[in-house]
């Protein structure tokens, strides 16, 4: 794309100059060029266009610059910008992007770990490389919304999609900010609210050495034994102390619900379909406090599961 053709469609270049250099100054790491920046421009503009008449300055109003900007430099294929958007935050937790991504899967698919892992890692992947004969997900990016609820949103789409031969599944607009998914349990949803309010009180009442046991087994996958030695303790131990958290964690739970009036059986369903989602989002559980937690241990944050 010519400079002429985007001085045309953006005659106030002052402005353009001033934007990019902004973006820049925010996002020093990223590199991309004006040349870039440019072409850039004038393709996402004209991904607007397609959806609704608008103005040039009115784009340029509603913008979010710095998400815009960092998904051009991905699609530039700039490192730095990768690694940005891997450490993206979201959500009322802080959670990680990657986290979020899991917590949709994990209501699509529950208790099907594989599933989870693969969905989330097959969703990166297309990222750049379409699947189908479409634009790449982030080349769909028109920057008139924040990029990480955008990104969940297409994310929840892209699974309804492959779901659609098993029932009728309607597609949730892509420019809205996706709000949290129904619960997927036939329990009734007053006890879905009670079960994740008693469940948030029970994980903060642990222990730092309860956390990072949790963490170590759930966030990065862990077997006991791994943990075991990881934490240089006996591998009976871990076995030990993993039964006790669980049973504790369904004795609180379930106190909590029979005073409020719960007769319905063993929370077995419920801890299965809603565990996991409630796990990342529990601000004690995200990989910056775990990571303090084994530093004070004198020990190295582990991999994440490849993908992650």
């Amino acid at each position: 794309m010519s400079a002429i053709s985007l001085d045309t469609t953006f005659p106030d270049r002052t402005r353009l100059v001033l934007l990019y250099h902004f973006c820049r100054l925010k996002l020093p790491a990223i590199r991309l060029s004006f040349e870039a920046f440019s072409r850039h421009l004038e393709r996402t503009f004209k991904l607007y266009l397609a959806k609704q008449q608008s103005t040039p300055a009115h784009y340029l109003d509603e913008l979010y610059p710095l998400d815009w900007y960092l998904c051009c430099a991905c699609l530039e294929g700039d490192n730095a910008a990768w690694e940005t958007l891997f450490a993206t935050r979201t959500g009322r937790s802080d959670c990680l992007l990657i986290d979020a991504l899991r917590a949709r899967a994990v209501r699509f698919y529950p208790r099907d770990s594989e599933r989870q892992e693969n969905a989330v890692h097959e969703f990166w992947t297309h990222l750049i490389v379409s699947e189908t004969a479409s634009l790449p997900i982030l080349a769909r990016y028109d920057g008139q919304r924040p990029l990480a609820p955008w990104m969940i949103r297409v994310f929840q789409n892209w699974i309804l999609s492959i779901q659609r031969q098993k029932g009728d599944f309607d597609l949730l607009p892509d420019d809205d900010v996706s709000p949290p998914l129904p619960p997927v349990s036939s329990v009734d949803g007053r006890w879905h609210e009670a079960f994740c309010m008693a469940a948030r009180e029970w994980m903060g009442e642990l222990a730092d050495q309860e956390l990072l046991l949790l963490g170590l087994r759930w966030r990065y996958r862990l077997s006991q034994r791994e943990v075991a030695h990881l934490l240089g303790v006996h591998e009976g131990t871990i076995s030990r102390q993993t039964d006790k958290l669980r049973d504790r964690c369904l004795e609180s739970i379930t106190k909590r619900l029979v005073v409020q009036g719960w007769t319905g059986d063993e929370l077995g369903e419920l801890a299965l379909t809603e565990m996991e989602s409630l796990l990342t989002d529990e601000p004690r559980m995200s990989a910056d406090v775990l990571g303090r937690l084994l530093a004070a241990k004198g020990k190295s944050v582990p991999p994440l599961p490849a993908s992650v």
